[in-house]
């Protein structure tokens, strides 16, 4: 048992500027206990009722994630913890067990006000190891959060990169077996004879097909009309491939009416060397089509992660549009909600200013609330997520709404409470909306919710000055 004596507690960081009458005081008013390796000094919700000075030993702070314990610290001699002067901390968050044995040093909550009265520089350096805690607390669960949210969205993120990059390692080589296959075709073009005139309509005519933007936009019902229509022409004038060239050719928006106009152009034994050219033409186009449309997929994606993170400027405030935070933030999302099966209404008002944030700072807070609002959707059937944004007075307010089950009236307002969650084990971050909380009142704004079954709006204001 280490010997509570002036000379110790001054070799304490917190207590090197404390009059030692002031330590005397506080060691004659304390009492001892020893803590064994798996006992707690204190479990969440347990009252804090006392100051506790660790003397030797080591205490492990944790909290639990998904039911796993996640550590905060590991208390060494010198540490202070517990209940500290003009905390509104009554009931501890956290867990808090001792490693191996431990001796402590315990001053009674019944004593604090004594002590506020009576002991100026004791009190003050209490006070300071408080500030202290909330400053690190606050650090390292932002950092927590923020990884929080990153994490998040990983998993989609893959699945969302991948989906275009296969697509786009499919298109290669279908795109490399299909060029393979068009000498044969080039061999059955140049042995057609052909004047000058219908060589050039043929060609301008097939890059006005490749290059028409103007395509119809058929039911399955109206495509399979066309196509078997389609079958049926070429089918009559000896047309090879009629079926694979008949669904190319609806899908382009060519019509009977223009392979009429090829027809016109050509004796009847070219025609269907010459389709099939311009077939094998429509079908490279569109390979490269769905290549081009993959890649601008993994671009956008990469975009919106670069501008979602901002890690390099986390600290940085930047007038922005809140909307590119947002619709960012759904970027990376989208996987979610497809796999929700979730309708997405998105009512921006467009004449809104640009407001000072860090932007990575509030995207997690977008983060945070989507994926709670898809969360407490998730198996119901016609789920709608609105995202809205309008002038509040001073404020630009941000509306995230959904219609699922809605918050129980019994826990509304402990939602914002640190480590609290509505959400079953193994899901969610476990921290809550407590860190979504100081982010928006960092940025001296204010967050309110609206619930109700069938609807819950979470509301984020933040000044426009």
């Amino acid at each position: 048992m280490v010997n509570i004596s002036t000379e110790w507690l001054q070799s304490v960081e917190a207590f090197k500027d404390v009059p030692v009458v002031q330590l005397q005081w506080l060691a004659e008013n304390s009492e001892p206990k020893t803590l064994h390796p798996g006992e707690f000094m204190f479990k969440p919700d347990d009252p804090l009722n006392a100051t506790y000075i660790l003397l030797s030993g080591k205490i492990r702070l944790y909290y639990l994630q998904n039911n796993d314990p996640v550590e905060i610290l590991v208390m060494e001699a010198g540490t202070i913890s517990g209940y500290l002067p003009f905390s509104r901390g009554l009931k501890a968050t956290i867990y808090s067990e001792a490693v191996e044995e431990s001796q402590l040093m315990v001053f009674p909550i019944e004593k604090i006000d004594d002590m506020i009265h009576t002991q100026f520089e004791l009190t003050q350096a209490l006070v300071h190891v408080m500030t202290n805690r909330v400053r690190d607390y606050t650090t390292m669960m932002r950092q927590n959060e923020k990884m929080m949210a990153l994490g998040k969205l990983s998993a989609g993120l893959a699945h969302e990169l991948n989906n275009p990059a296969a697509a786009i390692v499919r298109g290669a080589s279908s795109l490399r077996k299909h060029l393979q296959l068009m000498p044969d075709t080039f061999q059955d073009i140049m042995a057609i004879q052909m004047t000058p005139e219908d060589v050039t309509f043929v060609k301008e005519k097939m890059f006005a097909i490749l290059k028409s933007t103007d395509r119809p936009k058929l039911t399955m019902m109206e495509r399979g009309e066309k196509e078997d229509a389609m079958v049926d022409w070429l089918d009559n004038h000896d047309v090879a491939n009629a079926m694979e060239m008949a669904e190319n050719f609806v899908e382009f928006g060519c019509t009977i009416d223009i392979l009429e106009e090829f027809r016109s152009h050509m004796s009847p034994d070219s025609l269907s060397a010459v389709l099939n050219w311009i077939d094998k033409n429509l079908v490279t186009e569109r390979m490269v089509l769905d290549i081009e449309e993959a890649s601008a997929r993994i671009v956008k994606l990469v975009g919106s992660v670069k501008t979602f993170t901002h890690m390099d400027q986390s600290h940085d405030k930047r007038a922005t549009d809140l909307r590119d935070g947002i619709k960012n933030t759904l970027n990376i999302m989208e996987y979610k909600l497809r796999k929700g099966n979730v309708q997405l209404i998105e009512n921006y008002d467009p004449s809104l200013p640009p407001v000072n944030i860090m932007i990575g700072e509030m995207n997690q807070v977008w983060t945070n609330l989507i994926d709670n609002a898809l969360d407490a959707m998730l198996g119901r059937e016609n789920s709608t997520l609105e995202i809205k944004t309008e002038k509040d007075g001073t404020c630009v307010k941000v509306s995230i709404i959904d219609n699922g089950p809605g918050i129980p009236e019994n826990i509304v307002s402990r939602i914002f409470d640190p480590f609290f969650t509505t959400k079953e084990i193994g899901k969610g971050t476990g921290l809550g909306l407590d860190i979504t909380t100081q982010i928006v009142k960092q940025h001296h704004g204010n967050i309110k919710v609206n619930s109700v079954p069938g609807r819950t709006q979470f509301a984020v204001s933040i000044p426009i000055h």
